[in-house]
């Protein structure tokens, strides 16, 4: 039997049955790691290290002893999530050698549910890319095609899931970077409520912005890595108290009652046809599965990119002032005082796409400028906040493309950044309000590429998003 076709809760029922060992796992996601080594999507492995907790995993499971949830599981973390004793370069020349002193909330809690981390996977360049062509190590492929991106920031979270390099991984994201890889590599990516998930031991790109989320292959795989790395955390000021519910037990509940909302604003003519064909479609699915439809207004929608971009590269040139080659990091050889060394070191340490954001982020916050741009932006983030309120007195979810398009060919758009901005248009009002979503394979187009449903939820109700997107799965897989 082929275990890399297993999914995450799958492979945990043949963990606990004795039918596989974690050591074989990890074995076999080894030898799929150097088969598909072509992908790059990986920046860091640790095979030995791997192997060792595995052995210790698989003792103490034939003992009797506790191994956690996730019990022996081979899991991948994105480049940006510091896991002690282990690089974390964020894809960067600049940190391409630091050495992490200590571990991220996410990825301890993931190691304390028992899973063995195999590797930390390439990403665009501090998190800031729509495509995963902006590392400092090159960039990834996607697994379905070659030619293509896998999407970004965290396409190399999403390709490995696709690749089945492992069972599940995490990602981040601040516009969009879990949902548009998950939408172009056809796995589920979840952007959780701003403040579910701690962002402690995370590099921070927008901090306002910034949050951790699983990609796996199918919702219910999704819905158990959420209830392990969800949950309030003492290191973490943004970190929420809410009490986070068990999201297996509610996921097969259906959808009869349920009201989902579609917004105009999400369905312009300009929508490439087979997308909105292909969602429609999905909410004609769970209409017949008893929820209902109904239209509703986000007017402010299209002023969401700019307010994006405005606010996260503000919040990215305060968070990466720290990279100046004084303590860590790319430091230049030859400099003729402190401030010639600030500029020779991030000038060969950065990447184009971060300075141009850096750039960009002074600009806004400049005297003369910070009322135009960055204090608009944030009165219009208020509005779009709460237009994301009013809306969801009227559903329980919205429905509406991940992407505007499927995944477009390597090099397509490296030359025209704001036709590659343009990538995340139905992505980023999620972050700018802070409410969930999901994103979901939905069928796939004429050119072969996966087609992603975005699921949009209330705030700290990422259980019925879960709900949704199980029903729609289920009915999916029976149709098959």
């Amino acid at each position: 039997m082929d275990y890399l076709n297993c999914s995450l809760t799958e492979i945990l029922d043949k963990l606990k049955s004795g039918e596989v060992t974690s050591e074989e796992l990890v074995r076999l996601c080894f030898d799929k790691i150097r088969k598909t080594a072509d992908l790059n999507a990986l920046n860091s492995t640790y095979e030995q290290e791997a192997l060792a907790r595995a052995r210790q995993i698989d003792e103490d499971r034939h003992h009797g002893k506790e191994v956690g949830v996730l019990g022996g599981v081979p899991i991948v973390i994105k480049d940006n999530i510091n896991l002690l004793g282990t690089k974390t370069t964020c894809a960067s020349k600049f940190l391409e050698n630091f050495i992490s002193p200590y571990t991220a909330t996410c990825a301890q809690r993931l190691v304390d549910a028992g899973a063995v981390v195999i590797a930390k996977a390439n990403m665009d360049e501090f998190a800031m890319g729509s495509s995963n062509e902006n590392s400092a190590f090159g960039p990834v492929k996607n697994p379905i095609d070659t030619t293509r991106v896998p999407g970004g920031s965290s396409g190399g979270s999403a390709a490995s899931v696709a690749a089945k390099q492992c069972f599940a991984s995490l990602g981040t994201e601040t516009g969009g970077s879990i949902r548009e890889p998950s939408s172009f590599c056809g796995v589920v990516g979840l952007k959780p409520t701003y403040g579910r998930v701690s962002r402690y031991g995370v590099v921070a790109f927008a901090s306002s912005l910034d949050q951790v989320g699983p990609i796996t292959r199918t919702v219910q795989d999704n819905a158990l890595l959420t209830s392990i790395i969800a949950g309030h955390d003492d290191f973490d000021m943004t970190s929420s108290t809410e009490e986070v519910p068990n999201y297996l037990s509610t996921i097969n509940d259906g959808v009869k009652g349920l009201r989902i909302g579609i917004a105009r604003q999400f369905f312009k003519d300009n929508l490439n046809t087979e997308i909105k064909s292909a969602i429609m479609q999905a909410v004609d699915d769970l209409k017949s599965l008893g929820a209902e439809v109904v239209d509703v207004d986000l007017p402010s929608l299209d002023a969401s990119l700019a307010t994006y971009y405005i606010l996260s590269s503000a919040e990215a040139a305060s968070n990466l002032a720290r990279f100046d080659g004084v303590k860590y990091g790319v430091r230049a050889d030859n400099y003729s005082d402190i401030a010639d060394l600030y500029f020779k070191s991030r000038t060969q340490g950065f990447g184009k796409e971060v300075k141009r954001r850096i750039m960009l982020g002074n600009y806004v916050l400049s005297s003369g400028y910070y009322d135009a741009f960055y204090r608009k932006a944030k009165r219009v983030q208020k509005v779009i906040r709460q237009e994301f309120l009013d809306v969801f007195k009227k559903c329980d979810v919205l429905f509406c493309p991940t992407t505007p398009t499927t995944a477009f060919k390597l090099g397509e758009k490296s030359n025209d950044p704001v036709a590659m901005y343009l990538s995340d248009i139905f992505t980023v009002p999620v972050n700018i309000a802070g409410v969930p979503a999901l994103n979901i394979p939905c069928g796939k187009a004429s050119d072969g590429m996966p087609i992603g449903l975005q699921i949009i939820g209330k705030h700290f109700d990422e259980a019925t998003i879960y709900r949704v997107a199980q029903a729609y799965e289920n009915l999916h897989k029976e149709g098959q």
